[in-house]
């Protein structure tokens, strides 16, 4: 996923950063057969799909299912997913279907096993999930609450932990949060209207992986604090995230689609790098701690200076 620099400023501020779709942009990226997300989302859900799958009692989730449907069918033919009345739904390019709740397909063998091995309530939300790079959530306008989430991939944060919350709650934990905090029920019914909206967020990390739960363990930075050994082992990590709207409920799919690539993979131009460099030397001591960059703060400054110094104007 190619990631814009311009989405990273300077003074860095925690803050919504909406901005509407450009119409007809797709907000869907089917999974790739083999490829990174797909592998890893497999991998979660063959072990800890209780973490990753979660929905209220009672909740429907078949509107959303359906709006998630119609925003893949405007994409290339086969579409990734299909959910049909009656609640079967399938994942053509997976080759992998679910009729009365069964797996049904002649795909690839570890999905139609994984997807017989999990309860039947939970078969729709992983092969939507494993469809799409994208993880999903669901958001009720009226409460401003998250009553439903399919979420392999998360950065840092507990998907159980967040299921029924207010907006408010969901972003408690985060550093320099008033921005957050003060507009989580306009935020809420906001992204819940008619429109599409996206945002865009990232960090540096010692950690490459996708999935980041934080019951998974943490790969943290050298010990040694020399500049280019710090930026060896450092990921640029960043998502891409919208909303969907799902008509006539007053609520929205919410879609986090994660990358995280090596720095100096990513950075490809002297821009690149000062943009990178301004924003961390901006960041806040509460949002260095809060991303765990605090220890290397200096060290990946210097690292992107020599950057912004050797790499040239343009790619």
């Amino acid at each position: 996923m190619h990631f814009d620099f311009a989405q990273v400023t300077a003074p860095f501020r925690m803050q919504p950063g909406l901005r509407r779709i450009a119409p007809g942009q797709a907000q869907l990226t089917p999974s790739r057969p083999n490829g990174r997300h797909l592998r890893e989302k497999l991998a979660v859900l063959s072990t800890t799909a209780d973490e990753a799958l979660l929905a209220l009692p009672g909740f429907d989730a078949g509107p959303a299912l359906r709006a998630i449907a119609r925003e893949a069918a405007r994409g290339e033919m086969p579409p990734a997913f299909e959910f049909e009345s009656g609640g079967d739904c399938s994942a053509p390019r997976l080759g992998w279907a679910l009729r009365g709740g069964r797996p049904v397909g002649d795909g690839e063998a570890a999905i139609g096993e994984l997807l017989a091995a999990l309860p039947a309530a939970k078969r729709a939300a992983a092969l939507l999930c494993l469809a799409f790079e994208e993880d999903f959530a669901i958001i009720d306008g009226t409460t401003a609450t998250i009553p439903w989430l399919a979420v392999c991939l998360p950065s840092r944060w507990a998907p159980e932990e967040k299921l029924g919350r207010h907006f408010a709650e969901v972003h408690a934990p985060v550093a320099d949060n008033t921005l957050l905090i003060e507009a989580s029920d306009r935020l809420a019914r906001l992204v819940t209207g008619s429109e599409r909206w996206e945002r865009f967020v990232w960090t540096l990390s010692a950690d490459p992986r996708l999935h980041q739960h934080p019951k998974r363990g943490k790969v943290d930075w050298p010990e040694a604090k020399d500049a280019e050994a710090v930026a060896a082992v450092a990921s640029l990590r960043h998502e891409h995230q919208t909303f969907i709207p799902v008509p006539g409920t007053g609520q929205a799919v919410f879609t986090i689609h994660v990358a995280s690539e090596p720095l100096d993979a990513a950075v490809h131009t002297r821009g690149d790098a000062t943009r990178l460099h301004d924003a961390l030397a901006s960041m806040s001591a509460s949002v260095l701690a809060y991303r765990g960059l605090t220890s290397v703060r200096d060290p990946l400054l210097e690292a992107l200076r020599r950057r912004s110094e050797a790499l040239p104007a343009t790619a």
